[in-house]
């Protein structure tokens, strides 16, 4: 009979002979990062995240109609991100909720489209007209902007609210004349040859400054670091999906359902970017004077706050 210490020593041994043989593995659960996103090909960015994902760390897209919806799951803290239209962000932060921009996510993707046969060949001549408009998104803004510097105003066309996802379908259905749009929404309407775009309305101070990715304030101050590892997949995904058109047009079939004819055309008037440079910011503030000015708010955000610099990739 094996003494007490031949056995205890025995089964030492065994017990580090089996730990030698198959290594620990360790099941950390991953941290899920909710991404929310709204269902335009200048939103498609998320949906490259996971080639660049690290070990420790899932993606998880939630698509959302509409900019106001996105930006109130930021808020509300049913998404991690959001990205969505500068608009709804200046508006958010504006009123005082916590919601702040940490990277542009497009520059582009809109357009002023009007019906092929209406006769309609100059900004000028849409007054009297009725346009599709979405309130309170950049396209709004940015079609103020406009009138402006044709010397007009909201009054002097009827504007109709709709959603962007509706907007191809209603001019097709006459029952609208025009409207500012953001991608495929134009394209869909030139394909289908019922529209024809008037212009890309990127010819004032705004530029083509369009969506941004944004967070809680929460966020940034208490897991800088999963901000810092969130906008460096944000950077990678953005300049591997602009440089694979093929996959960006497959993508946007795949996930959101466009044809790839529609979606071929619309990435010409898409640039994914995440680069925060005086320049973008700079358009940015220019845009909320425009908010400002319209009413659309009451006074402007603390851009040393709303606009996060700090966790921005530097290359």
């Amino acid at each position: 009979m094996l003494s007490r210490r031949l056995l205890l020593a025995s089964l030492t041994s065994s017990a580090l002979a089996l730990s030698m043989a198959a290594p620990t593995v360790v099941h950390a659960q991953d941290k899920v990062i909710k991404v929310g996103t709204l269902k335009l090909i200048h939103g498609i960015t998320p949906y490259f995240y996971d080639k660049f994902t690290p070990a420790g760390y899932k993606i998880e897209v939630i698509p959302f109609e509409t900019p106001t919806d996105g930006k109130n799951a930021v808020v509300t803290k049913s998404v991690h991100f959001g990205t969505y239209g500068l608009a709804a962000a200046t508006l958010g932060a504006a009123a005082g909720e916590p919601v702040v921009i940490v990277a542009p996510t497009c520059n582009g993707g809109m357009a002023i489209v009007v019906g092929k046969d209406s006769g309609i060949n100059s900004f000028k001549a849409l007054q009297g007209k009725r346009v599709g408009i979405l309130p309170g998104s950049t396209q709004e803004a940015v079609f103020n902007d406009r009138l402006k510097a044709e010397g007009m105003t909201i009054k002097d066309v009827k504007p109709v609210r709709v959603s962007f996802s509706e907007m191809a379908g209603a001019l097709e259905r006459s029952d609208i004349d025009a409207f500012v749009g953001a991608e495929p929404g134009p394209s869909l309407s030139v394909i289908r040859n019922v529209g024809k775009v008037l212009e890309f309305p990127y010819s004032t101070p705004t530029g083509k400054v369009n969506m941004v990715m944004t967070t809680h304030a929460d966020t940034v101050k208490a897991d800088p670091e999963l901000t810092k590892v969130f906008l460096e997949i944000h950077r990678q995904a953005s300049e591997y999906a602009m440089s694979h058109r093929a996959e960006l047009v497959q993508m946007a079939h795949s996930k959101l359902g466009f044809p790839k004819d529609v979606a071929n055309l619309a990435a010409d008037n898409v640039e994914l970017t995440w680069k925060i440079d005086e320049d973008w910011v700079e358009r940015s503030k220019y845009y909320g004077s425009l908010m400002l000015e319209r009413k659309q708010i009451r006074k402007l955000p603390d851009y040393s706050q709303f606009i996060v610099t700090s966790l921005n990739p530097k290359l």
